[in-house]
């Protein structure tokens, strides 16, 4: 490879230097922000002969240029631009964080704060289904489930007070992941968010019924009337209040120094924060909260259809901002009017959501994004949407999009059919108990259309996408056709291999995987080259064949060999030890080679700690490819998928190439940084 020529070709069809905002690269591939994606010549590019591929993922453009080559493609590429733009790896992932629109930083920053969260909010919410099961009148007959076993009601008991928790002191949560995600002491976020909560102050779902009836109280401070007013279930102003908190808290880090920062920092902090927040924030989000559902009742009982279909497009919206705890007061004093339309329209909503995060559990192709999908999905058609909204809907944008539409075509039946509620309840499936009687029918039809609708346009543009893109997932795009005896994929049955095939032992100890499904897109669709993926169960990797030592990345988590066929030929495989684990730059890693060393099979290449790599949260999946097999003969594997490999035992063959297929000449050995 012409390394200077391989840039010069690269940065050209890039857009040039002024369309690269950061450049950085791994063991494989360039990884960049670029200021315009549509300015790339992806048709040149993906042409290019010594180029295995592009795609983009987590808003970076990434090209695939091989283990070896690329850090000297990167050297000579940084070197013809004139501007700074080499960045490290964990750098680019923060630069790439803070581009693109207001509304996908927006999405990122909601992902980053509510994902953490979402076991938790899961199972609250699957417990919260089973107490709305057990204690909902009219669903099994004229009593609830408690009412006729009474033996159960304090299990029922039991069961309400692990559900509600979370929810209760979501705020406490909320505040813990969001003031880290902005940057503050996350303790402090959760020791401010627990003010919000305490027990001393008026319930936050009880607060319109006190104000109401004269009876809060209020703190008077500097002049003020301050209401004693808590935060239960409250989203958006946690959110605020955990920004000016980290805001507050950097600003005196920043000017503080020693031992006064260590003390009155803290200090400063939560009293400042404190006093905004219940002077200014929060009685000003709850107002809005207060407005914002009066205005849409006024527009309902206005509009009429027309305005089912816009509260219902924008009920799961209000749901992120949190605001929908304000329209608990406003259904009370519909129901004096003949019944509340909020509770069903948000029924319909949080079905369209399951719906939508449902038709995502049957496409995902990963088992954390199904698993995740389906819990999510089931728990929001019982009325817990927020794991399926912040987990999967949102995440990938159009589950969320489709389910608002699904909503709204739903609502507007409601509306049509004058469907209304008389209680509250559990705003999903079983929401029809709370439903006047004669409203039942009606309701449980706008609720199959719901869920028909959504998990039906979900499904259909989820196949779509994984006809254009081989994924519904954003860091799995570019898998498409990455099957068994695809170009790059090994055949993924075992298959015998012939006298003359190069016999490649497994590196390391574990469970065999098809390399199509690892997480990685570009070893997933075979672009770096044929083989499989282990699952190790030992941090040893050791030599698969006798060679020479091609890579050994700095960061330790990457390394080459390079073997001979019976005709000289070479064979290189590559191991990448996990997925993004450069960004450990060598902790955890111990090597125990160096480039042009001479090796034989099983010897000890590298030492890795797998439970501390996964506590740092990446994973372990290694792929074990012949990076130059389209050069080379068919790649078999030779043990099957789900097996438990060995180190030593045999995992892959290298057919030789036919003769009647042009022998590329031997390549010098790639270098490596």
């Amino acid at each position: 490879m012409q390394h200077k020529e391989v840039a010069a070709r690269t940065l050209q069809a890039l857009g040039g230097e002024d369309n690269i905002v950061a450049l950085a690269h791994c063991a494989t591939r360039l990884r960049m922000v670029l200021k315009d994606t549509k300015a790339v010549d992806t048709e040149a590019l993906e042409n290019d002969p010594d180029l295995k591929g592009i795609f983009e993922a987590g808003g970076m453009f990434q090209v695939i240029v091989g283990p070896g080559d690329v850090n000297v493609v990167y050297k000579e590429m940084t070197a013809l631009i004139s501007k700074d733009v080499a960045v490290s790896t964990e750098e680019l992932k923060d630069i790439a964080a803070n581009s693109g629109n207001w509304f996908s930083r927006a999405v990122k920053v909601l992902a980053d704060i509510f994902v953490p969260l979402i076991p938790i909010l899961v199972g609250g919410g699957l417990l919260m289904a089973l107490n709305n099961v057990l204690t909902a009148q009219g669903l099994f007959g004229p009593q609830s489930v408690v009412e006729m076993y009474p033996g159960i009601a304090d299990l029922a008991q039991l069961i309400n007070l692990l559900a509600s928790a979370p929810f209760a002191f979501l705020p406490v949560l909320v505040g813990f992941t969001a003031t880290k995600r902005f940057g503050g002491n996350e303790f402090l976020g959760a020791g401010m968010a627990m003010a919000m909560v305490m027990p001393s102050l008026v319930n936050g779902y009880d607060v319109a019924q006190a104000i109401e009836a004269g009876e809060m109280p209020y703190w008077h401070i500097f002049g003020l009337d301050v209401a004693q007013a808590g935060y239960q279930g409250s989203i958006l102003p946690t959110l605020v209040i955990s920004w000016i908190l980290a805001t507050v808290e950097k600003f005196f880090h920043k000017h503080l120094k020693g031992t006064v920062d260590f003390m009155l920092t803290p200090l400063l902090t939560l009293l400042i924060t404190g006093f905004v927040t219940f002077i200014a924030i929060g009685p000003v989000l709850r107002t809005a909260g207060d407005m914002l559902g009066l205005g849409l009742a006024n527009l309902y009982e206005f509009a009429g259809p027309v305005g089912g279909f816009l509260f219902g497009l924008v009920y799961s919206p209000i749901v992120i901002t949190g605001l929908h705890q304000s329209f608990p007061p406003i259904e009370t004093l519909l129901w004096n009017e003949g019944g509340s339309f909020i509770f069903a329209t948000a029924s319909m909503a949080n079905i369209a959501q399951g719906g939508a995060a449902l038709a995502v559990y049957f496409l995902a192709k990963s088992d954390k994004l199904k698993g995740l999908a389906g819990a999510s999905g089931t728990s929001a058609l019982f009325g817990i949407t927020e794991p399926a909204i912040f987990g999967v809907n949102l995440r990938l944008r159009w589950p969320f999009y489709i389910g608002m539409g699904a909503a709204a075509i739903a609502s507007t039946l409601i509306a049509i059919l004058d469907v209304k509620a008389t209680a509250l309840g559990a705003a999903g499936v079983i929401g029809f108990v709370s439903m006047r009687p004669t409203d039942i029918p009606q309701f449980l039809i706008s609720a199959a259309i719901a869920l028909a609708v959504s998990f039906l346009g979900a499904y259909g543009y989820g196949r779509y996408l994984v006809a254009k893109q081989g994924s519904i997932e954003p860091d799995a795009i570019g898998a498409a056709g990455a099957g068994a005896g695809s170009a790059g994929v090994a055949d993924s049955a075992p298959v015998a291999a012939s006298a003359d095939a190069v016999r490649i032992a497994s590196p390391l100890a574990g469970q065999v995987l098809e390399l199509a499904d690892a997480s990685d897109p570009m070893f997933a669709a075979g672009k770096l080259g044929s083989g499989a993926a282990i699952e190790p169960t030992e941090g040893r990797l050791v030599a698969p064949i006798d060679g020479t030592v091609t890579v050994t990345f700095p960061s330790k988590h990457a390394y080459a060999v390079r073997g001979r066929d019976a005709a000289g030929q070479p064979v290189d495989i590559l191991m990448h030890i996990g997925f993004d684990t450069v960004n450990l730059k060598g902790e955890h890693f111990t090597s125990h080679v160096s480039k042009g060393d001479e090796v034989k099979a099983g010897d000890l290449l590298c030492e890795f700690d797998i439970a501390a790599i996964k506590a740092a949260g990446y994973p372990v999946t290694t792929p074990v490819v012949v990076s130059n097999s389209k050069k080379t003969g068919p790649v078999l594997l030779s043990a099957a998928g789900g097996a438990e490999v060995t180190l030593g035992q045999e995992l892959l063959a290298v057919e030789p190439k036919l003769a009647d297929s042009p022998t590329p000449s031997d390549s010098p050995a790639p270098s490596a940084g």
